[in-house]
């Protein structure tokens, strides 16, 4: 299987997730998150980690992490590993916790920051764990929400920041903002090239940042290609419909259903016309 493509580079913020093996729960008690937690912590302090929104779920982990020192894959190494081994210690047990490698999205900071953190919080309540986020006391909510005391690695700050300059109105806007997000639709809809979340102009500075010497030959092609126009742009610089559509499925980035819905076509006449226009070319 391809490896993801790992893009690091000093102050990157990244969505990160870790599942359990065979989807099995990663954490069985109380004692196994707050383990977690202890090793995220020295994690955050020997790796300077900034972490702006975190949740512990059944069998699985989200966070939101800053890099001020381009370290995502060692410390990533080093959470796992080490609480896998504690794990295995308290349960007397052997094997793999997690499943295969985790799951990094890189996300731009000033568009994106809100939104996810306020996503990551309302797992619990999307899974219809509890009812609220303040009723799950494994999230960075309750601390961002000023209902508990922050750990010394959780980073809350720099997030209640874009909401007002006074912390007390500033964390009266957290709390309206979470409360709002779960009528809203999930951010991962944007998600582009499997692993960019952010704009277009985003993307093409991030793939950037790949110097020559970085060997992507195993990432997935879908991470390594441009980012794919907007159907309605090939629309617009391709006069003839048939051509619009032929060069907006080899970009890449759209399915023929796709395709079909934007065009007003059945998927199978999409197919049909992508044969014809490649038949043209021969």
């Amino acid at each position: 299987m391809a490896r993801p493509l790992r893009i690091e580079f000093s102050g990157a913020l990244y969505h990160v997730t870790s599942r359990g093996d065979g989807c099995e729960d990663i954490y069985w008690d109380e004692c196994d998150r707050i383990c977690f937690n202890n090793v995220l912590a020295h994690v955050c302090e020997r790796f300077n980690w900034v972490v702006h929104a975190y949740c512990l779920m059944s069998n699985h982990y989200h966070l939101l992490i800053e890099t001020p020192d381009a370290n995502l894959s060692q410390g990533m190494r080093q959470l796992n590993g080490v609480y896998t081994q504690a794990f295995n210690r308290n349960h007397c047990r052997v094997g793999h916790v997690f499943q295969g490698r985790y799951k990094g999205i890189l996300v731009q900071k000033e568009s994106y920051l809100l939104e996810l953190a306020r996503y990551i919080v309302l797992n619990p309540v999307r899974a219809e764990m509890v009812r609220a986020a303040k009723d799950w006391p494994w999230s960075s909510y309750r601390a961002t929400a000023g209902l508990v005391v922050a750990p010394s690695w959780l980073h809350t700050n720099w997030l209640l920041s874009g909401f007002a300059k006074n912390k007390r109105r500033a964390i009266e806007r957290y709390r309206e903002f979470v409360s709002e997000g779960k009528r809203q639709p999930s951010p991962w809809q944007y998600l582009k090239n499997q692993i960019y979340l952010g704009s277009d102009e985003f993307v093409d500075e991030m793939q950037c940042k790949i110097s020559s010497g970085v060997d992507v030959s195993e990432a997935p092609a879908a991470q390594r290609r441009q980012v794919p126009k907007s159907l309605g742009y090939y629309h617009q610089h391709y006069p003839d419909r048939d051509v619009a559509i032929a060069m907006a499925y080899r970009s890449g980035g759209y399915s023929m259903k796709k395709i079909g819905d934007y065009f007003g076509l059945h998927y199978s006449r999409v197919s049909r016309i992508i044969q014809e226009q490649a038949k043209s070319k021969t």
